[in-house]
C-alpha cells in the first residue's frame, strides 16, 4: 500500500476525536531489512547526504581544534595579541559550521527514522491475514490496488452500532471499493456473525459484501491496533 492511514475516533459529548499516527516512531519495533531498502528506494540521496554532512562536522571540528590551539597560543604570548581577531573569526566559523551541519544531519536522521518506522507499519500490517470466506485466507497485501480497507476495532457493541449506521451508506462505499475490517476487542459475539451462523437472511448480498472480511489471528491484529494506539497517545480501551 502507497500509504497508510490510522484514525483513532471516540465519542466525547457528541464530538468526535481524530489523531493520526502516520508521522510518529515506534521505539519497541525493530525495523526489517526490507523497511530498510523501500526507504533507500525512495530518498536515494540521503545516505550521500548524510556522509558529506559528517564529513562537514568532522573537518568544522578538526579546524576548531586548530583554532583553539591558535588561540591559547595567542593569549599566552604578547607578540601574537594582533593575531586574536582573526583566530576567533576562524574559530567562530568553525563552531557555526559544526552546528549547522549537524543540526541537518539530526534533521534528516530523523525523517529517515520516521520513514522507517512508517514503512515498518505499513509492511507490519500487509502481512495480516484476512478470511473472505471458509475456504479461502488472504493477506492484506493481496488487496492492493482493489479494495480501500476500514479498520473498526472495540467492543462487540461498538462494532455492531457501526454496522448498523453503515447501512444507508452502503452503495458508497461499496463505489468507492471499501471493504470493512471488525475487530472485536471482548469476546462477545457480533450480531451479524451470529446471524450468519443460524442462516438468518439479515443482509442483503451488498451488506454481506461489504462486511465480509474476517480477520485471521486476531490476536496479531490487537496487537498491531494497540501499537498505533501507543503512538497516537490515545487509551488503549478506546474504540477505533
Amino acid at each position: 500500500m502507497s500509504r497508510v492511514l490510522f484514525r483513532i475516533a471516540r465519542r466525547r459529548h457528541s464530538s468526535c476525536i481524530k489523531c493520526s499516527a502516520a508521522n510518529k516512531q515506534s521505539p519497541s519495533t525493530e525495523i526489517s531489512s526490507t523497511a530498510k531498502i523501500r526507504s533507500e528506494v525512495l530518498s536515494p540521496f540521503r545516505s550521500v547526504r548524510m556522509f558529506f554532512y559528517l564529513a562537514f562536522i568532522a573537518s568544522g571540528a578538526a579546524g576548531g581544534l586548530i583554532a583553539i590551539t591558535q588561540l591559547i597560543s595567542a593569549l599566552t604570548d604578547p607578540s601574537k595579541t594582533l593575531l586574536l581577531p582573526e583566530v576567533l573569526k576562524g574559530l567562530a566559523i568553525d563552531a557555526s559550521a559544526v552546528f549547522l551541519f549537524y543540526f541537518l544531519y539530526s534533521r534528516e536522521n530523523e525523517a529517515k527514522n520516521v520513514q522507517l518506522a512508517k514503512l515498518f507499519r505499513e509492511e507490519s500490517l500487509s502481512q495480516l491475514k484476512l478470511q473472505i470466506d471458509q475456504n479461502k485466507i488472504i493477506a492484506v497485501n493481496d488487496l492492493r490496488g482493489i479494495a480501500r480497507l476500514v479498520v473498526i476495532a472495540g467492543s462487540a457493541s461498538y462494532i455492531n452500532e457501526s454496522f448498523k449506521l453503515s447501512e444507508a451508506f452502503t452503495d458508497s462505499l461499496l463505489e468507492r471499493g471499501v471493504l470493512v475490517v471488525p475487530v472485536s476487542t471482548d469476546k462477545t459475539k457480533l450480531e451479524f456473525e451470529s446471524a450468519e451462523r443460524k442462516g438468518e437472511i439479515f443482509i442483503d448480498e451488498r451488506r454481506k459484501k461489504l462486511w465480509q472480511l474476517r480477520p485471521v489471528n486476531v490476536a496479531e491484529w490487537r496487537n498491531w491496533i494497540d501499537e498505533q494506539k501507543k503512538l497516537a497517545t490515545v487509551p488503549l480501551d478506546s474504540p477505533v
